[in-house]
């Protein structure tokens, strides 16, 4: 109901700022009613780029472009006998088509491409003109002298400053209508996050470029009313600053705020005629004036001027359940997967992954990481294009059809790391899953109504007009859950949908599951919680390195050596246990007390203990999830901790900054490498020993070369061409050229070959046996264990299990960690 009065207070205020522009027309005359008309089309332009900017998030610094081309359209068909009338909806047809073939090259680019292909776009708008000939009149430009007429009588100055204004009403509540439509949510949703807006069924090309055609349409309908109002036109009229000040005036009134453009109008056009009688001075205060407004009104005078009203009192989710109804897919058909594979480069990241999710039942797709679960579920969604095989949904072949048509034919899916649209409302994500793909279809009332039963279905019970982006991590999850039940999919594809859950959170999650299955869903599901896979699990594929090593029942997999092995690792590696029980200082150089820390929703590690002691090698173990590399990036100031102390060295760092704990000597070899891969080898190397502040000997470097001679061999080579092997090496060669007092290893075997992890691991020995302090992280728990002296188990972000390698290595809780308890 408050959306209901909202909307009809804006309406209401659209209509009183109308009529009195109406009045201030009647009681002023002259260069006001210029002035008035100019703030008018200025805010029709305005409008037109805010659903450029605003809705949709692009940038476009030509729109000067999209002026001129309304105005010239106009003036030209003018004079050439046509009816003013006649030539304003054409002036605009005009600017949308052109709008919408300039939207074909930018929808390749983003950033600061977009913005400069606008910019060239343009000046070739400007030159082009100059250009013309007679029919743009060159540079001297086109003079039209007869007025508008309308019922036979000329318009005056007066009439053209109310036609204006008439178009600046109509546009804004335009844009009202727009932004509340299912089309003005689509943009919004492709804005802030276009891979899930294309799992719903949207093909994000066509949602910008009806906005780019819109925008261009908006914009060279002001222009269109210039030629009448200031009797001459010319390239002169439309610089490159005309642009510069269209997106000025909407990020200063509000960018995707209604009356954004209105108030940025006022302020681009009134402030500068304010300042005439500085002279020259006149553009430098205006520039001031601007700085200061942006700086203390960073979210435009409207987008904070709204932030200060009162929040109406939202609705919440009723605790009924949802209708059945809502959750019976279209078809009851079963997805088959034979054989598909892709690469990447040289690199194989798939390779004969053949599954069939049956209806009704939960298929579960495990494997440590980088196994390519999550590349698979890429393709079956169809943002990724498999080389090999077949992706059948009933007798339909979708293996790489775009995202969009695959969302359409039935098969949903959610993300590892949430992408609701953050911008729009609870209840807005859901609904807009309706009828995937469309639109034209009309926002309804009973829209809402069904959203939110799914949301009361999937135990959402907060409020339904809260932005997505406000969430707690939680919500976040059950919401997409929601939001991709909306469209009736025949298959869900749930893509880690527990990681960052607590206990009693993913338990709750593994009823929801078993539900949605019960319903006649095939759901496919990608997890590293093995008690939730192990618990409602039909199928399971297990898949290492990029294929499948096994599939089967729970208990099988459990059982299976294999699996195991991939898992855990296995012990045939040239590297080697310490020759003798390690023996050295009993006082930690590092210690970990009580450590909690997160990304803002429910911690990932509870209250973590461990101590590192000066020449010990300590292995961090558990399965995906647990919240190894969480650890590390927190030791490593990559991450502050919510809780709890880490001492390094008799001194508390857990509140320094990444770079001044590295320069004490806590040095991290990231997950996934990190090199910088424009420098080379030797050029990487070097900028290990940054933070020493000394000078660097060559010798140095040339010892680093022979520690990992295939470096040697690639020293002048870029790093980005290495393989991920030789990235591992240089990655930890950059380390040690740190001096560490600790290393810290996240990860270092993960994507490699197996020979690779062989040459790793005998390094990590080598580097143990000199004296190197190391805590290590690593999916394969036994190599890990090989050579390090202790350990510690996390599980579900807590320390489970502790002790020597050897204790640890028989311990059958280690096993259980990884794929849950039998």
């Amino acid at each position: 109901m408050h959306r209901l009065r909202s909307a009809m207070a804006m309406r209401l205020c659209i209509a009183a700022l109308t009529a009195a522009a109406f009045g201030l027309i009647a009681l002023t005359s002259g260069y006001s009613h210029f002035v008035i008309a100019l703030v008018a089309l200025t805010t029709v332009a305005g409008v037109g780029l805010n659903v450029l900017l605003g809705l949709t998030g692009l940038i476009s610094f030509g729109h000067a472009g999209f002026y001129a081309i309304g105005a010239y359209a106009s003036a030209i068909l003018t004079l050439n006998g046509v009816s003013f009338w006649l030539a304003l909806p054409a002036a605009a047809i005009v600017s949308a088509v052109v709008g919408a073939l300039v939207a074909v090259p930018a929808m390749r680019v983003k950033g600061p491409y977009l913005a400069m292909l606008t910019i060239a776009f343009g000046f070739i708008v400007e030159h082009g003109l100059i250009e013309g000939g007679e029919l743009t009149g060159g540079q001297n430009g086109l003079v039209v002298t007869d007025a508008p007429t309308l019922l036979g009588a000329p318009l005056s100055p007066a009439g053209l400053a109310t036609l204006a204004v008439l178009a600046a009403s109509l546009s804004l509540f335009g844009f009202h209508a727009l932004a509340r439509s299912r089309l003005g949510q689509a943009m919004r949703a492709v804005r802030d996050a276009d891979v899930a807006a294309a799992a719903l069924g949207f093909d994000p090309v066509r949602v910008k470029t009806l906005a780019f055609a819109i925008s261009a349409a908006l914009t060279g309908l002001a222009g269109a009313v210039l030629p009448p109002l200031m009797l001459f036109i010319a390239p002169s009229s439309f610089p490159f600053s005309q642009s510069i000040l269209f997106v000025l005036l909407v990020i200063v009134g509000g960018a995707g705020t209604v009356l954004g453009p209105l108030f940025g109008a006022l302020v681009t056009v009134l402030l500068p005629e304010a300042l005439s009688g500085l002279a020259e001075y006149r553009l430098l205060f205006f520039g001031l004036v601007t700085l200061a407004v942006l700086w203390l009104v960073p979210s435009g005078l409207v987008g904070s001027l709204g932030r200060l009203l009162p929040r109406a009192r939202d609705e919440r989710v009723e605790s009924a359940d949802a209708d059945v109804q809502l959750l019976e897919p279209a078809a009851g058909e079963a997805l088959v997967v034979e054989g598909i594979g892709i690469r990447f480069g040289g690199i194989t990241a798939a390779e004969g992954v053949a599954v069939t999710a049956l209806t009704g039942a939960v298929t579960s797709v495990i494997g440590p990481n980088g196994a390519g679960k999550t590349t698979v579920l890429n393709m079956i969604s169809g943002f990724y294009r498999p080389s090999t095989g077949a992706i059948r949904l009933g007798t339909r072949d979708l293996a790489g059809r775009p995202a969009h048509v695959i969302a359409r034919a039935g098969i949903a899916r959610t993300y590892q790391t949430t992408r609701l649209f953050g911008s729009l409302a609870v209840v807005d994500n859901v609904a807009l899953g309706f009828a995937p793909g469309r639109l034209s279809r009309l926002v309804r009332a009973e829209d809402r109504k069904a959203a939110s039963a799914l949301l009361a279905f999937v135990g959402y019970q907060g409020s339904l007009d809260r932005p997505a982006a406000e969430l707690a991590h939680v919500d976040r999850r059950l919401v997409e859950i929601a939001r991709a039940l909306a469209g009736g999919p025949a298959v869900l594809l749930l893509d880690e949908p527990a990681a960052g859950l607590s206990r009693a959170d993913t338990d709750t999650l593994a009823k929801l599951i078993r539900r949605i299955a019960d319903h006649g869903i095939a759901v496919v599901l990608v997890e590293h919680d093995m008690p939730l896979v192990m618990g409602i699990s039909d199928h399971i594929l297990v898949m290492d390195a990029g294929k499948p090593i096994a599939q089967g029942k729970p208990a099988e997999i459990r059982r299976d050596p294999v699996v195991l092995r991939a898992y855990l690792g296995g012990a045939n590696t040239p590297a080697r246990p310490r020759g003798a029980p390690w023996q050295g200082p009993a006082d930690a150089v590092l210690s970990v007390l009580d450590l909690t820390a997160g990304y803002g929703a429910a911690p990932v590690l509870d209250r973590v203990g461990l101590d590192v002691r000066p020449g010990e090698t300590v292995a961090l173990l558990g399965a995906n999830g647990a919240g190894k590399s969480t650890a590390m990036r927190a030791l490593a100031g990559l991450l502050r901790p919510v809780d709890g102390a880490v001492v390094f060295d008799d001194r508390r760092v857990n509140a320094l900054p990444a770079h001044q704990i590295a320069r004490l000597g806590l040095i991290l070899v990231p997950e996934g490498r990190q090199v910088f891969p424009e420098l080379n080898v030797v050029e990487n190397i070097r900028l290990g020993a940054f933070g020493r502040g000394k000078a660097i000997d060559p010798a140095e470097i040339e010892r680093l070369l022979d520690r990992f001679p295939r470096l040697r061999d690639r020293a002048q080579s870029r790093a980005g061409l290495l393989s991920g092997g030789e990235q591992q090496m240089l990655a930890i060669a950059r380390g040690l050229m740190a001096h560490p007092r600790i290393l810290l290893l996240d990860e270092p075997s993960l994507g490699l070959a197996p020979a690779m992890i062989n040459a790793l691991y005998a390094t990590v020995a080598e580097l143990r046996d000199e004296g190197v302090t190391i805590l290590i992280v690593d999916q394969m728990a036994a190599l890990a264990l090989t050579v390090a002296d202790r350990g510690y188990v996390l599980e579900q972000g807590r320390v489970v299990a502790s002790g020597t390698a050897a204790e640890l290595s028989g311990d059958k809780g280690l096993e259980a960690a990884y794929l849950g308890a039998a």
